[in-house]
């Protein structure tokens, strides 16, 4: 389940993923499998040889992109994810979800 944003910021996110843009997306989600994990930040790009290089960076697989409703994209968790977005200039997504 999501939360934390607005129907704006995830129509954005879908454009820019559609057109081949290195899109984020950062919310608040709940899942039993994680129960201490309060946050996941989606990486997407419809150019898959994009998203795998960009991935390849921080070590993430290729089996490990979700093929969901045409927008590739791979879901960061927990330190990983904290890594990245401070990699990528995505600080603010730290503050504004309360991950610091």
């Amino acid at each position: 389940m999501a939360f934390g944003i607005k129907r704006e910021e995830l129509n954005e996110w879908k454009r820019k993923v559609k057109v081949g843009e290195l899109a984020f997306l950062t919310h608040y989600w709940q899942h039993p499998r994680f129960p201490d994990l309060k946050t996941v930040t989606k990486a997407g790009c419809s150019d898959i040889d994009r998203l795998l290089h960009w991935g390849k960076q921080y070590g993430l697989k290729k089996e490990w992109i979700h093929y969901r409703a045409g927008y590739p994209h791979f879901d960061l968790l927990g330190e990983k994810q904290q890594e990245i977005l401070i990699q990528e200039g995505l600080s603010s997504h730290l503050s504004r979800f309360r991950m610091k």
